[in-house]
């Protein structure tokens, strides 16, 4: 992958200089407490190079009698589903976190995202698991039409019409369906429970998180969102077949009580029958302490004697399967 931004990097060494101001500046360059930590991880990254991804998907040339996905980076996907265009979870920023209008402040990209959205084809289905800031990314979600139709979690709706122009959001609680009409056609939508939470900030509790099965011309898509494991997926596999799970790997560690390790993903995806496995949420920020090649390789470890199951591997790629 090839650098886009390159800044000089900044050490812990620059800390050490705050010495000078006495205990404070110790503090800061020492402790392994968890604000100062942040503090140095936060000086070190600005002077990181964000890397290119290595494939740039071409929408334009993807056949409207399949169903073909690209993965732009963490939990965006961008699917073609029998001519009818769907993004789930977009964040297409070079940072994710809270929007402060001057811009936003949290983790950095490590991987920019294979399209821009300038660069995104028209949207028929916008479709957004909860309201987390690294999958509700209020500064990509204005950078769409109002025209576009979402489907998004119970009480979550309120975000769409108060921070974008988005005005046609859906909210679904679990077991919820709904059908979308869209200029390319209609499609099925149903949400189903996964573990995880949906608050963005600390108050905000209420909020839904959802997963969803997608279903068109006879074909059906699960989208998995972001969950820990749980056995609800076992309810899916009486509904299926399924061509393809696009499922959550990475930030388990320490977060495994909202986050699956990618043998539990892959565990979930088994359960509701899938055939195809699309892995998402790694690669693209530092959210958890696995590291960012960690949840791919123990995925391929789990699926060494069914490795063709597994759609694809890097931010960009491209994967299809036929009618």
């Amino acid at each position: 992958m090839s650098q886009i931004k390159k800044k000089t990097p900044v050490s812990r060494r620059n800390f050490i200089a705050l010495a000078g101001l006495g205990a404070a500046g110790l503090y800061l360059a020492y402790s392994e407490q968890y604000v100062p930590k942040m503090m140095r991880e936060l000086v070190d990254d600005a002077g990181r190079a964000i890397l290119s991804p290595k494939y740039t998907p071409k929408p334009e040339q993807w056949n409207s009698n399949a169903i073909t996905a690209s993965w732009l980076g963490h939990s965006t996907v961008l699917m073609n589903f029998f001519g009818l265009t769907i993004l789930t979870d977009p964040v297409l920023g070079m940072r994710v976190g809270a929007d402060m209008g001057f811009g936003t402040v949290g983790p950095k990209r490590l991987v920019a995202p294979a399209l821009s959205a300038k660069q995104l084809p028209n949207v028929d289905l916008l479709l957004m698991s909860h309201a987390h800031m690294d999958h509700f990314d209020l500064p990509t979600l204005k950078r769409l039409p109002e025209t576009t139709k979402a489907v998004t979690a119970k009480a979550t709706g309120d975000l769409f019409n108060d921070y974008t122009r988005i005005k046609q959001a859906k909210e679904l609680a679990w077991g919820e369906k709904t059908m979308v009409k869209t200029r390319n056609g209609d499609i099925s939508v149903q949400a189903f429970e996964v573990k995880h939470w949906g608050a963005r900030w600390r108050r905000d509790t209420y909020r839904g998180y959802n997963g969803y099965v997608l279903e068109r011309e006879g074909k059906k898509v699960i989208f998995g969102g972001d969950t820990a494991i749980t056995d609800s997926f076992r309810s899916l596999r009486g509904q299926g077949p399924y061509e393809l799970a696009i499922m959550p790997i990475g930030a388990y560690q320490p977060w495994v009580c909202s986050h699956c390790t990618p043998e539990q993903s892959l565990r979930m995806a088994n359960d509701a029958g899938a055939k195809y496995f699309l892995p998402i949420h790694h690669k693209t920020f530092k959210l958890g302490r696995e590291g960012a090649q960690e949840p791919i390789h123990r995925l391929e470890a789990a699926l060494s004697k069914e490795s063709e199951r597994i759609a694809l591997r890097d931010i960009g790629e491209t994967f299809s399967v036929a009618a």
